[in-house]
């Protein structure tokens, strides 16, 4: 389960690139219930999306240049140039130097063998999100890849990351859960997914999908429907799990939604 009691391999940061971050601004406030506080000019642009004075996660603008609307995971790391040099031994890149985003912490990007894409944060002053697995914040994460056991050894030699098999309930197989370094099972945090299991995720390519905890899965999808964003999965309820789909905003940054069953619920 996630915690703000970050320990490294765990997420601790979400961020949101758009290219029109006012729109973005006013589709997450009406649909999340979410304040946006933006950054000094030191920041370049970049500001926070904050729930009842807590942070959620991180928005900036990006040209299509830059790449396409997403958002993007991070995960900490007591020291993020280490798991640089730790990602690009397991066969990783590094498309985004370890750098110090002023005083807050220092961060890097990366991907996987696959290419999926990922952020690793090292707090300073900012020790990361604000609130995890309540209503409108992160509260699980899933990794969309074409090699289920190739990323579980990749994400070890980089976070020291374990997994566990979980059957399905209706017993088609099992969902790859993972969890950090010693923790057990109270740790567990996501998923590891063939990427080919989801149509509309397999057109995505391989990528890391964050899940926001909602009080109405069905409700919500509505919602976002009516400010302009997308259903790309259908709501799916899974027996322990939820209710949960997954939908884009009205720029297409992918995520996925879940009303979570009282069992797993924070």
């Amino acid at each position: 389960m996630l915690t703000t009691r970050f320990v490294d391999g765990a997420p601790n940061w979400m961020d949101l690139g758009t290219p029109d971050l006012e729109g973005a601004k006013a589709f997450y406030t009406a649909l999340l219930g979410w304040d946006y506080q933006a950054g000094g000019p030191e920041t370049g642009g970049y500001g926070m999306f904050m729930l009842n004075g807590k942070t959620v996660g991180g928005a900036m603008t990006i040209t299509e240049e830059q790449g396409k609307p997403s958002w993007s995971v991070y995960f900490q790391s007591a020291n993020v140039d280490a798991t640089a040099q730790a990602v690009e031994k397991a066969g990783g890149t590094v498309p985004f130097t370890p750098m110090d985003v002023l005083e807050y912490g220092r961060m890097g990007g990366f991907t996987d063998r696959a290419g999926a894409y990922f952020g690793v944060w090292q707090p300073k002053q900012n020790p990361g999100l604000g609130v995890v697995n309540e209503r409108g914040s992160l509260c699980w994460a899933e990794l969309y890849t074409p090699d289920v056991p190739a990323a579980a050894a990749f994400y070890d030699a980089v976070f020291g990351w374990e997994t566990i098999q979980t059957p399905y309930p209706d017993g088609g197989g099992a969902y790859t859960v993972i969890r950090t370094a010693g923790g057990g099972e109270e740790t567990s945090f996501g998923g590891l997914v063939p990427l080919d299991a989801v149509p509309v995720r397999a057109a995505a390519g391989p990528h890391w999908l964050p899940y926001i905890e909602v009080d109405d899965c069905d409700a919500t999808v509505a919602v976002v429907e009516r400010l302009g964003g997308k259903l790309t999965l259908e709501p799916l309820e899974m027996e322990g799990v939820g209710t949960f789909a997954n939908v884009a905003d009205p720029y297409g940054a992918a995520f996925a939604v879940i009303k979570s069953a009282e069992t797993t619920a924070a």
